[in-house]
């Protein structure tokens, strides 16, 4: 697997990638994360242009995608429990897969641990594949984390 930066030119795929991520949740029992079309074109674009949206691919096609940012995040300054430190951290999120590929979470943090050496991430309570992923992968349970509409979200840390 091979990650880069993404363009413009993605986006149909990225729109398709998380359109399977969203269908694999709703089949899952997470019937609540990512409506309505999040994340938007908008959004996805938007992560373009700050240079923090990444894909990943396989034989030259991209199967996933990610959103590696340098914090502080805004949603990660109050938590209901205790990061594992105060440290300068970076984030991942909106990461996913069109599910042909294995390995896409740990390609990821290969990759996040070659630019930072403390990760912070969040996903939503009904999202169990997520939450068992990021306890394989060696992240630490910290708390719960609440988005700008006030949504909670189960938060996860990880330092190298």
């Amino acid at each position: 697997m091979n990650i880069r930066k993404a363009n413009k030119e993605d986006l149909p795929m990225l729109q398709c990638i998380y359109e399977k991520a969203r269908c694999y949740m709703r089949n899952h029992g997470n019937m609540s994360q990512w409506v309505n079309g999040y994340p938007s074109e908008a959004l996805l674009t938007s992560d373009i242009e700050k240079d923090t949206l990444y894909v990943v691919e396989a034989d030259g096609v991209v199967h996933a995608c990610f959103v590696l940012a340098q914090g502080p995040d805004p949603t990660y300054h109050y938590i209901n429990g205790n990061w594992l430190n105060d440290e300068d951290y970076y984030v991942i999120h909106r990461i996913a897969s069109d599910g042909s590929i294995h390995g896409v979470l740990a390609c990821a943090l290969s990759f996040a641990e070659s630019i930072a050496s403390n990760i912070r991430i969040d996903t939503h309570n009904d999202n169990q594949t997520m939450q068992n992923q990021l306890i394989k992968n060696g992240f630490t349970y910290c708390g719960i984390i609440y988005l700008e509409n006030g949504d909670p979200r189960f938060a996860y840390q990880k330092t190298f």
